[in-house]
C-alpha cells in the first residue's frame, strides 16, 4: 500500500495492547486493515503480550513467559496492522494527535525519540494498575503484578530467597522466606496457592535444606471481612475453606498501614515479618489520564464513556477495558460495567461494530450491554470455584472441581483462539501437552 493511499484513510489509533485492545486490533486488522478500508494503528509500551490472568502463574513460577508470550510486531505482520511501542504522554484533541514518549532500554539509552500520530478514531484500552491507596512503603517495598516484567521481577525474587537459604550456613530467619500478599480478590488468592506448590516443587529440586512446611510461609491480608469481598460469598466460604487446607495464614478486616523491608504492619498493631510483599488490593487506571487534554475522569482515574464508549468530551475519543468508566445498562444509576476480561472482550467485539458504522459515515453508534457470565477463582492444582450467571433469570449456579477447572482454562484459550484462530491453538496445545512430559511443571531459574 503507497504512501498517499495510506494517508487517504481512516486512521484508528488504539492505545494499549492488552487483552482487549489486542483482539481488536487483531479483529480490524483482518476485515478493514486487510481490505485496505483503515489504517489501523496498535500502541503499547511493551514489546510481547502476555495474558493478564496467567501473570500470577508467571510470578509463581508455575508458567514459563516464554512459551505463552506473544509478540506484537510478528501480531501485526500477520493481521495487517502496525504496531508502534511507547508509552501515550498527551492528547491534543483539536488537532486529533497523540504524543509518544521516547523509548528507553535497560541502560536508559534512548532507543526511539518522541513521536507524534495523527488519527481519525482514537481508542484508548491501557487497562488498569494496582492501587496502592498511598500506602506508605507500599510502591517503595512492595511488587504488584501488572505486567510481565512484574511478574518475573517476583519470581527472581523468590527464587533468589530459595537458592540463598539453601546455601547459608545460618537457619532460616524470620520473613526470610515468608510471602505477604495484601489483597484477598482474586489475584491474591489465586497467587497464595499457586506459591504453596511451587515452593515446594522448588524445594524438591536439590533444597534439601529447605522444610516448606516449616520454612515458607503464605500470609493473605484484607481489609475486608472476608476473602474475595467482590464475589457471591459462597465463592469465598469455599476459597477460605481449600486456603485454610494448604495452610495460608488468612487476616481479614486487617487494613495495612504501612510496608518496610521488614514486613508489613496493619491498623491492629499487627506486624507480619516478610522480605517478599505482593501488592494486589484495589485497582486504578494509569496517571496519565487524568492529563490529556480535559477528558473526564471519575477518582481512580477511569475515563468517563457513554454507552457507546465513547468518551463524554469527545465522539472522536473511544475508551473500553479497565480503564473506562462506562454505564451498566439495566442497574442502578451510577453503578458501572466492572473492570473485568469478559467485559472488556464482550467491549471490544462491539467496537467493531462501531468503527465500521463510523468508517461508512454513520453516526448512530452501538451501545453498550454488558452480560455477566460469572466468576472463577482458580486454586491450581488444588481446585477451581465459580458461579455462572443465568442469561435469562439473572440467578446464579455455583460449579467447582474439573468442570469449573476447565471452563477456567476455556477462558484462555477463547481469547487466544481470537488471536490466532481454532486450528493454531489447536495445535500449539497439542505440542505443549506432548513436550510437558519432558519439562519441570516449575521455572527454575
Amino acid at each position: 500500500m503507497n504512501k498517499i493511499k495510506q494517508q487517504a484513510l481512516h486512521h484508528v489509533v488504539i492505545v494499549g495492547g492488552g487483552a482487549g485492545g489486542l483482539e481488536l486490533a487483531t479483529k480490524l486488522g483482518d476485515t478493514l486493515g486487510r481490505k485496505g478500508k483503515a489504517l489501523i494503528t496498535l500502541i503499547d509500551k511493551s514489546k510481547t503480550h502476555v495474558w493478564k490472568p496467567l501473570l500470577h502463574e508467571i510470578a509463581a513460577g508455575s508458567m514459563n513467559p516464554e512459551k505463552y508470550e506473544l509478540v506484537y510486531l510478528a501480531q501485526a505482520h500477520w493481521h495487517n496492522f502496525n504496531f508502534r511501542l511507547g508509552s501515550m504522554e498527551s492528547l491534543d484533541r483539536a488537532r486529533r494527535v497523540i504524543s509518544i514518549a521516547p523509548y528507553f532500554d535497560e541502560d536508559g539509552v534512548e532507543v526511539i525519540p518522541k513521536r507524534s500520530f495523527e488519527y481519525d478514531t482514537l481508542i484508548i484500552s491501557v487497562g488498569s494498575t494496582t492501587n496502592d491507596f498511598g500506602i506508605k512503603g507500599a510502591s517503595e517495598y512492595s511488587i504488584a503484578l501488572d505486567t510481565q516484567d512484574q511478574a518475573e521481577r517476583f519470581h527472581r525474587r523468590l527464587h533468589n530467597a530459595l537458592v540463598r537459604a539453601q546455601t547459608q550456613e545460618a537457619m532460616v530467619q524470620a520473613g526470610q522466606l515468608e510471602v505477604v500478599i495484601v489483597g484477598a480478590g482474586a489475584t491474591g488468592v489465586e497467587l497464595a496457592a499457586e506459591l504453596h506448590n511451587t515452593t515446594r516443587e522448588l524445594a524438591a529440586y536439590g533444597l534439601d535444606k529447605i522444610d516448606p512446611d516449616r520454612d515458607v510461609k503464605i500470609s493473605l491480608v484484607e481489609a475486608s471481612d472476608r476473602v474475595l469481598p467482590a464475589l457471591p460469598s459462597k465463592l469465598s466460604d469455599a476459597v477460605t475453606l481449600e486456603l485454610t487446607k494448604l495452610n495460608v495464614n488468612l487476616f481479614t478486616s486487617e487494613r495495612v498501614t504501612e510496608v518496610t523491608n521488614k514486613g508489613v504492619y496493619t491498623h491492629s498493631g499487627r506486624f507480619l515479618p516478610s522480605a517478599l510483599v505482593v501488592w494486589a488490593a484495589g485497582i486504578k487506571a494509569p496517571d496519565f489520564l487524568n492529563r490529556i487534554d480535559g477528558l473526564e475522569t471519575n477518582s481512580i482515574n477511569q475515563l468517563l464513556v457513554k454507552p457507546s464508549l465513547q468518551t463524554t468530551l469527545d465522539e472522536n475519543v473511544f475508551a473500553f477495558g479497565d480503564c473506562a468508566a462506562c454505564p451498566w445498562q439495566g442497574k442502578a444509576e451510577g453503578t458501572n460495567v466492572p473492570p473485568r476480561a469478559q467485559a472488556a472482550h464482550q467491549q471490544s467485539s462491539m467496537l467493531i461494530k462501531s468503527i465500521e458504522q463510523r468508517i461508512s459515515g454513520s453516526t448512530n453508534m452501538p451501545e453498550f450491554h454488558y452480560r455477566d457470565y460469572g466468576s472463577l477463582v482458580n486454586l491450581g492444582r488444588y481446585t477451581t470455584v465459580g458461579n455462572l450467571m443465568g442469561n435469562l433469570s439473572g440467578s446464579s449456579m455455583y460449579i467447582e472441581g474439573l468442570i469449573a477447572r476447565m471452563m477456567y482454562q476455556s477462558l484462555h484459550k477463547m481469547h487466544l483462539m481470537a488471536l490466532h484462530g481454532i486450528w493454531t491453538v489447536a495445535l500449539q496445545t497439542l505440542a505443549r501437552l506432548i513436550n510437558r512430559r519432558t519439562e519441570s511443571h516449575v521455572k527454575l531459574h
